[in-house]
């Protein structure tokens, strides 16, 4: 752990110029990825008729007041967004060294189970959580800065994206299941230290048999449905009944045969079959923290998808894009489905505001959800133990019945939906 052993000031410089350099290159990904893609980023080969770009030109934030040279070609102005974007990340990335690992803001005194030991040059201990949390975190800011900018620009999110994004959630979480927010209300005494749980399964409730860490068919079950749940639905599906329920069944598994994309999500969902057995049959801490993730993956691919086809149905028109059903999905990997359900409620609240205000200036009701998303995590996982602490108690008090209140919200969403319809039609005569 290399940043814990330097002086903080000198760490902060290091993070912020590590930020600007990383997000030099999600600025290049922001434009590369994108449906239209652009030679914009100073790490692309330019137009013809620019002259070549410099060195001195890729260095971090800077180097965009030299692109201004290009603005005939990209438009006025079109370096201040990323030049801001290299330096607000910068600066994001340090904020966040500093909250995380040296304030230790996720998790105060209380550290870690008991279940990893500590090494000699471990000291102290809540510098080896705290600073897995934060790369985990600069991951996981990385990829939501990518999705938030190119859903802005074009409304969409690229699957090239959160799809492997998803996977290295998964990923990491199983090698460190203590990436996933801290449980503060459970505290296990060990020594002189005081240690916290990650957020597992069943949280704020005890451990149940069938979530234990232990290897038992019940948890394998579960853990391998999330998993295909989201390999289903990112399946490329038409089912168009037009000319009869059976064409329409001969059509959608002609086209999941014939399109190349089928094959790679099916590659995945056996390659990914193989690694959850794997993990199930050590079982231990990587298991309960690899279930976990699996349960966000799920859990957020299902909220979404639901409110997609609710809005959908009532509205007649698409309510939201499917790239927010795999930006969830790609959230929850990193943070658990307790986290991923008050994300889902805390990221309307932007939302509404800021579609309210384009309504009123632009007449414009079409507004990126993702972006309310990607801010509503943010905000969470920094405010983490003041959100857990107040809602923690619902989830404990709700247990088994919250999937009944989820339900119960859906179909109120429903019956919204259509009233709104309703007044729009009658009262504004509004299509």
């Amino acid at each position: 752990m290399v940043l814990s052993a330097i002086p903080l000031e000198f760490a902060l410089l290091l993070c912020f110029l590590l930020g600007s350099l990383t997000a030099s290159f999600l600025n290049l990904a922001i434009y590369r990825l994108a449906w239209n893609s652009r030679a914009t980023s100073p790490w692309s080969k330019p137009p013809q008729e620019l002259p070549p770009r410099t060195v001195v030109d890729r260095i971090p934030i800077l180097g965009w007041l030299r692109l201004r040279r290009e603005s005939h070609h990209w438009g006025k102005a079109f370096w201040v967004r990323p030049l801001l974007i290299e330096l607000c990340f910068g600066l994001g990335m340090a904020t966040l060294y500093w909250y995380e690992v040296d304030a230790d803001g996720l998790f105060g005194s209380r550290v870690l189970q008991d279940t990893i030991p500590v090494g000699p040059w471990w000291t102290p201990l809540s510098t080896r959580l705290a600073f897995g949390l934060f790369c985990g975190h600069y991951l996981l800011f990385s990829l939501m800065l990518v999705a938030t900018f190119i859903d802005i620009d074009e409304k969409t999110i690229p699957d090239t994206i959160t799809l492997p994004g998803t996977l290295m959630g998964l990923l990491l979480v199983t090698l460190n299941p203590w990436l996933l927010p801290p449980e503060t209300n459970c505290q296990l005494a060990v020594g002189k230290e005081a240690y916290t749980d990650f957020m597992h399964v069943a949280a704020p409730l005890p451990w149940s048999d069938i979530f234990s860490s232990k290897p038992t068919w019940g948890a394998l079950a579960l853990g391998l449905g999330c998993f295909w749940i989201w390999c289903f639905a990112l399946l490329p599906r038409c089912w168009y009944t037009r000319y009869g329920s059976r064409r329409a069944a001969r059509y959608f598994v002609a086209k999941l045969l014939r399109t190349r994309f089928s094959a790679l999500i099916l590659a995945v969902a056996a390659f990914g079959t193989l690694g959850i057995l794997a993990v199930w049959y050590c079982g231990g801490f990587h298991w309960a923290g690899l279930l976990s993730s699996l349960f966000g993956v799920a859990f957020g691919t299902v909220i979404i998808w639901s409110v997609r086809l609710i809005g959908g149905a009532t509205l007649r028109k698409e309510a939201m894009g499917f790239g927010d059903v795999t930006l969830m999905a790609m959230i929850g990997s990193f943070i658990g489905w307790q986290a991923t359900l008050i994300v889902f409620f805390l990221a309307p609240l932007a939302g509404l505001v800021v579609g309210l205000l384009q309504w009123i200036l632009k007449r414009d009701n079409v507004v990126p959800y993702g972006p309310f998303l990607c801010f509503a995590t943010a905000v969470l996982l920094i405010f983490w133990p003041s959100f857990w602490g107040y809602l923690g108690p619902f989830f404990l008090a709700l247990g088994g019945s919250l999937p009944l209140v989820l339900l119960a919200c859906l179909a109120m969403m429903a019956v919204l939906l259509m009233l709104l319809q309703w007044v729009k039609a009658v009262l504004f005569k509004l299509p």
